[in-house]
């Protein structure tokens, strides 16, 4: 349902742009997320986007990282700048459609000198 890439290794102050690419649901109605899990740590979300483009960021990335949309593509991106340690973990793309979580593969993130 939903194929994640992008992640690597990145020094502190670089970009990365992870993808999600999504099948098997109306992907222009679906409110899309990013989450992440750093280890040892719970999963948290880091970024959503709804149908009309409207964004929300936890606070920790506010004003670094930036996620959109290609309805065409059925595509959603997190573009991170300005990486900084604490970002490492693993990236997951999430959709909640018709009463059931479905999670993308995992992506890792680790951002090191």
């Amino acid at each position: 349902q939903l194929q994640a890439s992008g992640g690597g290794l990145v020094q502190p102050g670089g970009s990365l742009r992870l993808s999600c690419a999504a099948s098997g649901i109306n992907f222009s109605i679906a409110t899309m997320a990013w989450y992440r899990q750093a280890p040892g740590k719970q999963r948290d979300v880091v970024a959503s986007i709804i149908s009309s483009g409207i964004t929300n960021y936890t606070d920790s990335v506010k004003g670094r990282f930036t996620i959109s949309r290609d309805n065409s593509r059925r595509t959603v991106y997190l573009r991170m700048n300005n990486l900084k340690p604490e970002d490492t973990a693993v990236y997951y793309c999430h959709v909640f459609w018709k009463i059931r979580n479905y999670w993308g593969q995992g992506t890792q993130v680790t951002v090191s000198s």
